[in-house]
């Protein structure tokens, strides 16, 4: 926990440090630029380096390094960094009336500015700056003022500055929405896919434990009076669990891939629907298959929901109902795929557990899903339910009239591939 907690408080930190760094970087690249830039320009207009250096004035550079370093705190302070700019700027060219260099750190605040989304200050800086270097505006065009080519020309320079910067923010603010779209359909799919194994480890490990169980107990129970159905017993606990460290094994090799040469069960399908209905015959439960309307090959989606709801409804009989006999009907249709269950115990006898209270429940998954009204702690229904809805089909769940309790499920074959 020590070193997590200083890798946690190492992250922020080195962010941080990355950040004033490249802050750095930047002010120091636009001071040596400006004031490269200036000394070049003076020294063009002069003819010689030394006459231009001292023409511009210490000051001036000065002033243009200040206005650059003031870049290093543009995150924190992008409105006084953008006013310190300016203000360096428009001192350094009333010093200098010739001019140089002078507008790089001032247009890189400016961007800042508009970027953090202190447009007004930004505007502002446009207006100041406009108005000091045409000033006074009545001189425009007279002798010793500015000429109206010069105040027209930078008027549309500065609008033009303003369209770029907020055509770079817009194209921002479209990337970041994105990027939070696609981070928020990233999480729900993760959350659908966590359901998604949470549900199939539920069934694996019911289903086969449940098995187990009843065969345990019947190796206890005859393990003396009769050996050799006691060792039956036992071998069936043996593939049983074999069966159930297979599949357990394929699921969570879903969620960490280890192990790759680890061999892996077939895919669950009704194709394995006879395995199926003997781990449910060894529990003592006594199954029969009715099969109605032409048999095809199905969706991966609708061919899974179907075995593990038929799964789940054959382990929830053999663990509550108290009966000894299961009757499972398929029936392929056009459109959809109808499964159900019948068991023969005494339905509202007793209580059920796994989401299967004895007074019987509906569980639709149509449009809200499982019933909020069903009783029961347990997840086996509510399983069943989740996975019909994630086809957009139904599943009812209930006694029947005459004793005994159903699963029905509807599972749609359209929307299942």
């Amino acid at each position: 926990m020590t070193i997590q907690r200083a890798l946690t408080r190492a992250g922020p930190a080195s962010a941080v440090a990355r950040r004033w760094m490249a802050d750095a970087a930047i002010a120091t690249v636009v001071i040596a630029v400006q004031i490269a830039g200036t000394w070049a320009s003076t020294s063009w207009h002069h003819g010689h380096a030394a006459a231009g250096s001292a023409a511009v004035g210490s000051w001036v550079y000065v002033l243009l390094a200040v206005a650059g370093a003031a870049l290093i705190w543009r995150r924190r302070f992008p409105v006084a960094v953008l006013a310190v700019a300016l203000g360096a700027t428009l001192w350094a060219e009333a010093i200098s009336p010739r001019g140089g260099f002078f507008w790089l750190a001032l247009v890189v605040a400016f961007f800042n500015a508009v970027f953090a989304r202190k447009l007004r200050a930004a505007i502002a800086s446009l207006v100041i700056g406009y108005a000091v270097s045409v000033w006074p505006p009545w001189r425009i065009g007279a002798a010793g003022g500015s000429s109206l080519a010069s105040a027209l020309g930078l008027a549309a320079f500065l609008l033009v500055l303003l369209s770029v910067a907020e055509l770079i923010q817009l194209r921002r603010q479209r990337l970041l929405a994105l990027a939070r779209s696609r981070e928020e359909e990233a999480r729900r799919r993760a959350g659908e896919e966590r359901m998604r194994m949470a549900r199939e480890l539920h069934d694996v490990v019911s289903h086969n434990i449940s098995v187990i169980n009843v065969q345990a107990n019947t190796a206890l129970h005859l393990m003396d009076r009769q050996p050799e159905r006691a060792r039956l017993a036992l071998t069936t606990i043996s593939e049983v669990s074999k069966e159930a460290l297979v599949e357990l094994r394929s699921v969570l090799g879903v969620l960490r891939e280890v192990d790759e040469h680890a061999p892996r069960a077939p895919a669950s399908s009704l194709a394995r629907l006879d395995d199926l209905l003997a781990n449910a015959r060894a529990a003592g439960l006594s199954v029969r298959v009715e099969t109605d309307g032409d048999r095809r090959p199905l969706p991966a989606g609708a061919d899974l929901a179907a075995y593990r709801i038929i799964q789940e409804a054959l382990t929830n009989s053999a663990r509550h109902s108290e009966g000894t006999g299961a009757v499972v009907r398929i029936v392929y249709r056009a459109h959809d795929l109808v499964i159900e269950v019948d068991d023969d115990g005494p339905g509202q006898g007793g209580s059920r557990a796994s989401g299967r209270p004895g007074g019987g429940i509906r569980q639709a998954g149509v449009n809200g899903g499982p019933a909020a009204g069903a009783s029961g702690s347990g997840n086996g229904i509510i399983g069943m339910a989740e996975r019909a809805h994630a086809l957009g089909g139904t599943l009812d769940a209930a006694p029947r009239t005459g004793g005994g309790f159903r699963v029905r499920a509807r599972l749609p074959l359209e929307k299942s591939s």
